[in-house]
């Protein structure tokens, strides 16, 4: 019998994510919001609600992480930007279970930050969970995908976008953004930037029961020809504006695992990168092949009432929230320690068709 309760929650950060995850779980009777932690101190007393720009809650944000762990929550929604391994030991060793958005995977990026996470989990009696859209959302697609074969030769899923408008400096910059094109330390930026990626391809490669010999990251950039400006900053003609990274899962030299990514930013890029759109393009070469093309459109009553083309952008902020919101029901109920998708049963969509009337 599917549990009836909804799962208590507390959210973790009200930034573009987590804004996204609060609306999300205010309208989903699965879950209840019992708490929120609020890093900027100008947000602590604020109801929840207000913060993210819909009705009032009842909840208001908190800096007292001690308070929030006594409230005893199933899960904690965790969306800051990055990783704080120090504040996830401190929930998990808590007994509390986390989902989170936040450029984790399996976490063997972490190093010696992985190993305090599981023992902290393992402690607490607690799992940690992490995913996104991609990766993450667009993993589990491939991996379910394969499935349809007999003989799976190699799994690529290549992701391409246009980030001009995607103005987040803070991420884009350690890829390799905004350096300039002749920079001696270019070289290894796109790998340092996607590294999550890495888990992503063993991710998919245990999926398959396979062990890899290496994984390896293959890059290319792309300058601008002219001053390239944004929304709060420019990239100076001859400085990158185009990201490709590869990330490569091999057995015996042969790759069996492609994760790729191709941004570009801008009308004046050298060499002019042409995307096929905005998406993923997922292919299981084996017996059949197996193609799919995944991409995201608006709802009609989002086009009809949009003011501007920023109002858009949540459409990727849901995406991202969405797939560790859906994944809380099995976390809760997995064996203590670090779960990937190959840990839980497929997540279900609960709680997200809306009631007539």
């Amino acid at each position: 019998m599917p549990n009836t309760t909804p799962y208590r929650v507390v959210q973790w950060t009200t930034g573009n994510v987590g804004k996204s995850s609060v609306e999300a779980i205010a309208k989903n009777p699965t879950y209840e919001l019992i708490g929120c932690y609020a890093w900027s101190k100008d947000k602590v007393g604020v109801d929840v609600g207000e913060l993210v720009g819909i009705e009032p809650l009842g909840v208001k944000a908190t800096n007292d992480v001690d308070a929030l762990l006594a409230l005893k929550p199933d899960c904690v929604i965790y969306n800051p930007m990055w990783i704080d391994v120090d504040e996830l030991v401190r929930i998990l060793s808590a007994g509390v279970n986390v989902v989170t958005s936040a450029s984790f995977i399996t976490g063997g990026n972490l190093g010696d930050g992985r190993d305090r996470i599981e023992e902290a989990a393992m402690l607490g009696g607690s799992t940690m969970f992490g995913s996104g859209v991609s990766p993450g959302f667009a993993d589990l697609l491939a991996i379910v995908a394969a499935t349809a074969c007999d003989r799976v030769d190699k799994v690529i899923i290549a992701e391409t976008a246009d980030t001009t408008l995607y103005d987040s400096p803070d991420t884009e910059r350690p890829a390799g953004f905004g350096t300039a094109i002749d920079d001696p330390d270019l070289g290894p930026m796109a790998a340092h930037g996607t590294a999550v990626f890495e888990e992503a391809v063993r991710l998919v490669a245990d999926s398959l029961g396979v062990e890899l010999d290496e994984v390896v990251c293959e890059s290319e950039y792309a300058q601008t020809t002219e001053d390239l400006e944004m929304a709060s900053w420019t990239i100076k003609a001859g400085h990158v504006a185009g990201v490709f990274a590869s990330w490569q899962g091999r057995v015996g030299g042969r790759t069996v695992v492609d994760l790729n990514v191709r941004w570009r930013k801008g009308q004046t890029l050298d060499p002019d990168w042409k995307l096929d759109g905005d998406g993923w393009k997922i292919t299981i070469e084996g017996r059949p092949t197996v193609n799919m093309q995944i991409s995201f459109l608006p709802p009609q009553d989002m086009i009809e009432n949009a003011k501007t083309l920023e109002d858009f952008f949540v459409l990727g902020h849901i995406m991202t929230a969405m797939p560790p919101i859906h994944s809380i029901p099995a976390v809760v109920a997995a064996a203590p320690g670090i779960a990937t998708y190959n840990d839980l049963p497929l997540p279900q969509a609960r709680g997200v068709v809306p009631t007539l009337g």
